[in-house]
C-alpha cells in the first residue's frame, strides 16, 4: 500500500468520471499507454480490478466504486489543505479557552470584546470557563487556559503574565433592602458604614477587590466586621439580600438585579474602583489569542491598581 499516491487517485478519478482513457488522458496531458500503466499499476496496490474495459470506454467494478468514493473524499480534502492550514495560521479556526470571573462576565466591556471576537473569527471554537482570579491565574500557568478576565494579580506571577486593561469601574454599597441607610440615594461615606457587619467575596476568589476594600476602610478609619464570606458573587447578593450585612460591588454587579438589594454609590473621595484585566501567559504565540489581544492595548501593571 505504500506505493499508492496521490497521482494515481487523480487519474483513477479522472478516468471514471471521463468514462473513456482517451479522454481522461487529454485531461491529463499524458499518453494513452502511460495512464494505461498508471492504472495497472494502482491495480497491482489493491490485487483487484478497479476498471472494465468496454468496447467504446471504461466502468468502475464494484471496487472501482468504493475506491472512486474514498478517493473524491480524500481529493477534497488535499484540496482544502492549504486553507486550513493558512486558517490556522491566521487564527481563524482552532479553539480558545477563556476564563472570567463572576464580576468580570457582568462587565459590558467584557461581553462586547467576546461578541466582537465571534463577529471576526466566527470558526474559532471559544471555551468559556469561570472561576475566581486565583484560580484562573493558575490555568493560565499551567496551560488549561490562553486568557482570563480577571480582577488582579499577585506581584510573584506579574512577570509571567502581559495584562491588557479592558475595563475600570466605581464600586457601590449593596445594602439590605430594609437597611436604615438604603432609602436614600446620595453618595455615601464609607464611614457611615464603620458599624455596619460586611458580607465579603472571599479573598482566595478575589483578592484584589478583597484587600482594596478593607485597605479603603482602614483609610476610612475602621476595620470592617467581616460577618461572612461567599464562595460566588451571586451567593454574597444573596447573603446581603438575607440581611447578614452589607457589602461593596463592581457597579456591574447592579446586573443582577438581585431582589432585596438596593445599591449607593460611594463619596467619590473614596479610593474604590474595581479593574478588570485579560490576562495571558508571557511570550504566547497562539495566532487565535494575538487576535484577540490585538483588540486590547497591554500596559504595565502599575498604569492601573490592582481594584
Amino acid at each position: 500500500m505504500n506505493q499508492l499516491k496521490l497521482r494515481h487517485l487523480h487519474a483513477f478519478v479522472t478516468v471514471v468520471d471521463a468514462g473513456n482513457m482517451s479522454r481522461a488522458a487529454e485531461q491529463l496531458f499524458m499518453q494513452q499507454p502511460s495512464l494505461s500503466r498508471l492504472l495497472q499499476s494502482l491495480e497491482k496496490v489493491f490485487d483487484t480490478p478497479l476498471l472494465t474495459r468496454l468496447p467504446r470506454g471504461v466502468e468502475a467494478t464494484a471496487a472501482g466504486l468504493a475506491l472512486y468514493e474514498q478517493a473524491q473524499i480524500i481529493l477534497s480534502k488535499v484540496a482544502k489543505l492549504p486553507s486550513t492550514v493558512q486558517h490556522a495560521a491566521s487564527g481563524l479556526s482552532g479553539e480558545l479557552a477563556v476564563g472570567f470571573t463572576s464580576s468580570a462576565a457582568l462587565a459590558v466591556p467584557v461581553m462586547a470584546l467576546l461578541n466582537h471576537y465571534r463577529e471576526q473569527f466566527a470558526n474559532v471554537q471559544m471555551r468559556l470557563e469561570e472561576a475566581g482570579s486565583g484560580e484562573l491565574v493558575s490555568s493560565l500557568l499551567t496551560e488549561q487556559l490562553d486568557a482570563a478576565f480577571i480582577r488582579s494579580v499577585s506581584p510573584s506571577n506579574s512577570e509571567r503574565l502581559t495584562l491588557f486593561p479592558v475595563s475600570q469601574e466605581s464600586m457601590l454599597v449593596a445594602l439590605p433592602a430594609r437597611h436604615h441607610l438604603a432609602h436614600l440615594n446620595t453618595p455615601m461615606a464609607l464611614g457611615e458604614l464603620a458599624q455596619e457587619p460586611f458580607v465579603l467575596y472571599r479573598r482566595p476568589s478575589g483578592p484584589g477587590l478583597y484587600d482594596s476594600i478593607l485597605a479603603a476602610c482602614y483609610q476610612a478609619g475602621f476595620s470592617p466586621e467581616i460577618v461572612q464570606e461567599a464562595p460566588r458573587l451571586t451567593t454574597m447578593m444573596s447573603l446581603v439580600a438575607a440581611g447578614l450585612g452589607v457589602s461593596i460591588v463592581p457597579q456591574s454587579l447592579k446586573r443582577l438585579e438581585a431582589i432585596g438589594v438596593v445599591y449607593r454609590p460611594l463619596d467619590a473621595q473614596v479610593p474604590l474602583f474595581a479593574s478588570i484585566w485579560l490576562a495571558v501567559r508571557a511570550g504566547s504565540r497562539s495566532p487565535r489569542l494575538e487576535n484577540l489581544c490585538r483588540m486590547l492595548k497591554p500596559v504595565s501593571l502599575d498604569d492601573w491598581p490592582n481594584g
